[in-house]
C-alpha cells in the first residue's frame, strides 16, 4: 500500500531536485518545470490560475494524476531518476496523442504515481526503475 503524500510534502522534495534549463517565453510566468510544478502546487489548496474548488485537501498522487502538462511530467519523471528509456518511451508515447491531457495521460501510464513516489522516498523499501548513468 502506497502511503498518502501531502502536496506540501511533494512540493518539499521537488524543491530538491535538480532544474531544468529555463526556457523564457513572455506567455508563460514560470522559465522552468521545476519553477512551475513548486508554484503550481504553492497554490493547489486554493482556486489557483486554473479556478480550483478551494477547500478540497488532496493528496500528491491526486495532483500528479490530474496534471494536463505533459512537459512537467516528463521533467519530474525524468528529475526522480526514472531510467532514461523508460522516460523515452513515456515522451514517444505523449508524442502520439494530439491533447495536452491525452500526452499526460501517456505519460502516466508509463510512470505510473507509485514509481515517482518510490524514487523520490526510496527509503519506504519500494522497488523502483531508475535512471541507469
Amino acid at each position: 500500500m502506497v502511503d498518502r503524500i501531502s502536496i506540501s510534502r511533494l512540493r518539499q522534495a521537488i524543491r530538491r531536485l535538480p532544474a531544468d534549463d529555463p526556457v523564457v517565453d513572455p506567455k508563460k510566468w514560470y522559465t522552468t518545470q521545476k519553477q512551475h510544478w513548486i508554484g503550481w502546487l504553492g497554490e493547489y489548496h486554493g482556486p489557483g490560475f486554473y479556478g480550483r474548488k478551494a477547500g478540497s485537501r488532496r493528496d500528491a498522487e491526486f495532483a500528479y494524476n490530474h496534471i494536463v502538462e505533459p512537459k512537467m511530467l516528463l521533467w519530474l519523471v525524468a528529475a526522480v531518476g526514472v531510467e532514461s528509456a523508460l522516460v523515452e518511451r513515456a515522451r514517444r508515447s505523449a508524442q502520439r496523442s494530439s491533447t495536452l491531457a491525452g500526452k499526460a495521460a501517456a505519460v502516466r501510464r508509463h510512470v505510473p504515481w507509485s514509481v515517482i513516489a518510490a524514487n523520490l522516498w526510496p527509503q519506504s523499501g519500494r522497488t523502483v526503475r531508475r535512471r541507469k548513468d
